[in-house]
Order: C-alpha cells, then sequence, then structure tokens
C-alpha cells in the first residue's frame, strides 16, 4: 500500500508539470566600508523583489527563494572574494546580487563567479572596465556604465554653464573610469578640465589635496568619491578652506548622510544619480514605502530589479542552475514580450510558465544592453534647503 502511495504521487507531481525547486541568492554589498549608509536600503530592495516572488507562489512550481547576505565591504578586494566564496561554497546560493563597487565586483567575478560558474547581476558596479571583462556570460548589471554617466554630467554642467571643473577622484577603478569619462565628455563640449587628481579614503585631513585642486581653479569641483568616506572630507576641506563653493555630485556621492555631515554648505550643489519617473519606479516607491526603507536612496531600484531578473531568468530557464539562467537574462529583460513593472512579479512568473515572452521594465525602465549592463537613466537633482530636490530626468 504504501509503495502505491508514492507511486501515485508521483504521477500526481509529474503531471502537475514539475516538481517545486529552492534558490538561494547571494546578497553581497558593502555594509561596511565606504557606502555602509546606503547599503542597507540597497539590500531591502532586493529582499522586497523576492519577498514579492515568495508570496506569489509561482517560482518553479511553488519553490521559495532564500537571500543571504554578505559583506562586500566595497574596497577590499581580499574580504569580498572570501565573502562570495563562503556564499557559493558554504551556502551553496544559485546566483549573486552584487556586488556593489566596480573593484570588488571584478574580484568576485574573476575569483568566485567564473571558477565556480555562478552568475552574478550587479545593481550598482559602474566602472566602464566591466563592460569589456571576461565573465563567460556570467555577468550583468542593472546599472549603466560610466561611460554613459560621464555624458550625462557633461551634458548637466554645460546647460548649466559651467565653463571650467576641477576633478577628485577616489583612488580606485570606480574613481578613475569614472574621472575619465568625465574628463573626456567635458573636453568634448568643449569644457576646460584645470586637474584631475585623486584622493584616498580614510584619510582625517584632504587640505594637501585641496589646495591643488585650488590652485588649478574651475567653476565647480566635480567629486567622484564615496558618500561616507574621502569625497565628503575633500568637500568638507575646501568649504573650511574656501577653496570652492560649487560642487557636482556623481552617484556614489548621493546620500542624505552627506548632507546630515556637511550641513548648509552643500546648498548649491548639484548631482546626477541612476533614476526614472516611470511608472514602475512609482510602483517600486509605493511598495518600499509600505516596505519601510527610502526608495530614493541610491541604487534601490537597480538592487530590486537586480534580483528580480535573477529569479525571472530562472524560471525561464527552468532551472536554478547559472549556466542555464544566465542564458535567459537578456531574454527576460528586453523586447519582444508582456511589459512587466516593479509589484507586478507573480503576474511575470505566471507568463513565463506559460509560455509567454515578458519584457521586464521593472522599477528601472531595464533595457540591457551590449553584454548585460544597463543603457542608462539619470535623475538630475540640486541640493536646497538642506534637501536632494529633484530638477529634471534624463
Amino acid at each position: 500500500m504504501k509503495k502505491l502511495m508514492l507511486a501515485t504521487a508521483a504521477t500526481a507531481l509529474m503531471a502537475g508539470g514539475a516538481f517545486a525547486e529552492d534558490a538561494k541568492i547571494g546578497i553581497i554589498l558593502g555594509f561596511t566600508g565606504p557606502l555602509e549608509s546606503i547599503t542597507p536600503n540597497m539590500a531591502a530592495g532586493a529582499e522586497l523583489a523576492i519577498a514579492e516572488v515568495n508570496a506569489s507562489g509561482k517560482f518553479m512550481g511553488g519553490g521559495t527563494v532564500t537571500p543571504v547576505r554578505a559583506d562586500s565591504t566595497c574596497v577590499d578586494a581580499a574580504a569580498a572574494t572570501a565573502a562570495a566564496e563562503r556564499l557559493v561554497t558554504a551556502e551553496g546560493v544559485n546566483g549573486i546580487m552584487g556586488a556593489d563597487c566596480s573593484g570588488v565586483t571584478g574580484s568576485v567575478l574573476q575569483n568566485v563567479a567564473r571558477p565556480n560558474g555562478i552568475g552574478m547581476i550587479s545593481p550598482s558596479a559602474t566602472s566602464p572596465g566591466l563592460s569589456s571583462a571576461e565573465d563567460d556570460g556570467l555577468f550583468f548589471r542593472t546599472a549603466p556604465s560610466d561611460a554613459r554617466q560621464g555624458e550625462v554630467i557633461a551634458d548637466v554642467l554645460t546647460e548649466r554653464g559651467m565653463k571650467s571643473i576641477a576633478i577628485s577622484y577616489t583612488n580606485n577603478d570606480y574613481g578613475k573610469g569614472l574621472s575619465d569619462s568625465i574628463a573626456a565628455a567635458f573636453a568634448a563640449k568643449g569644457g576646460t578640465v584645470t586637474v584631475v587628481t585623486a584622493h584616498e579614503d580614510g584619510k582625517a585631513d584632504y587640505s594637501a589635496e585641496v589646495a591643488t585642486l585650488a590652485a588649478a581653479g574651475g567653476d565647480v569641483l566635480v567629486v567622484a568619491g564615496y558618500v561616507d568616506q574621502g569625497g565628503k572630507g575633500v568637500i568638507q576641506a575646501a568649504l573650511d578652506t574656501g577653496a570652492f563653493d560649487t560642487f557636482f555630485l556623481p552617484d556614489g556621492m548621493y546620500g542624505e548622510s552627506l548632507i546630515a555631515a556637511i550641513g548648509d554648505g552643500l546648498n548649491g550643489t548639484m548631482g546626477t544619480v541612476p533614476g526614472t519617473d516611470s511608472e514602475g519606479a512609482a510602483k517600486f516607491a509605493e511598495l518600499a514605502t509600505a516596505a519601510g526603507f527610502d526608495p530614493t536612496s541610491s541604487y534601490t531600484g537597480e538592487s530590486y530589479d537586480a534580483a528580480a531578473l535573477i529569479m525571472l531568468a530562472m524560471e525561464a530557464a527552468k532551472s536554478t542552475n547559472s549556466k542555464d539562467w544566465t542564458a535567459k537574462v537578456m531574454d527576460v529583460a528586453n523586447a519582444p514580450g508582456e511589459k512587466v513593472n516593479a509589484g507586478d512579479l507573480g503576474r511575470a512568473l505566471e507568463l513565463i510558465a506559460a509560455g509567454t515572452d515578458i519584457d521586464y521594465v521593472g522599477a528601472t525602465s531595464v533595457e540591457l544592453i551590449g553584454n548585460g549592463e544597463a543603457a542608462g537613466n539619470f535623475r538630475e537633482f540640486t541640493v536646497t534647503g538642506g534637501k536632494f530636490v529633484t530638477d529634471k530626468f534624463r
């Protein structure tokens, strides 16, 4: 009788079409380090997508997805690699949402993801160098390359009447790649780049760096650094010495902690951060607010979309194995197909299971180009009255 019952149960499961399959997704972000004030919101964005999928009951025949956090530190490649190794070997993750900063993302890709055949989608690694990195088809990003960000920044600066700029950048892959992109794009528009200098994170005094910048001069100081580290120190030193009173903040410098630290001296500062005013962005903002985190914080929507794409690609591949689901990421992310916004992941899973193509738009108007990076939409802002005020979207 027992054998008959087991056989009947197996037949019923086969008739239902598939066995339920569970998955684990590693969330590796800089929970400590120069971006530690924004990464909790990024993790919350990814976990919001996972919770939405689990609540739908539609994933892989009724399976569940478990998030597992790990600390990339943002800047310590050895620590990030060790953390990613733990995700793969000890936790057995089926994919990685992350990493965050470009240098550690490259290290995780080359030292962990490729050797172990694990797919990863970064929500915030923006170095242009990652566009051509050897990745065996395993790496994607929902953030645009800094090659695109540099062009947007040059447009903003030119339109605001800036004729000359000085640039201070954090001395790593992210800072160097972004500063090079900004300088080239601004010069191509006829602007003058007076000086481009690096700063090291973790210093107590940035007066020497600011003296070099001040000697060169410029209408505005562009600070391509980190909101909780050297970039903040450079701005404070520039204000303290009177070297500059107008600043431009790229993505890594966007965060409420900077306004809290600098105060009124930041008023009039301009900047850009990835963002869109799409229907999906509005829905994501509603969901994030209900979940108790800030939807306007840097790369929260991109984190939601990165996690969503991993799960939707798994469903499309009918497999949680990275070599299978990574082959489906571009298919679910781009046209043709029925458009899917944030908050609609359950319906997306139903459509995929029924054999219907989807075009995942998500929280950030996802469109993947090239080797799998975001085409790029940006929010332009000005700090006014101690707040980041949105001026327009690009």
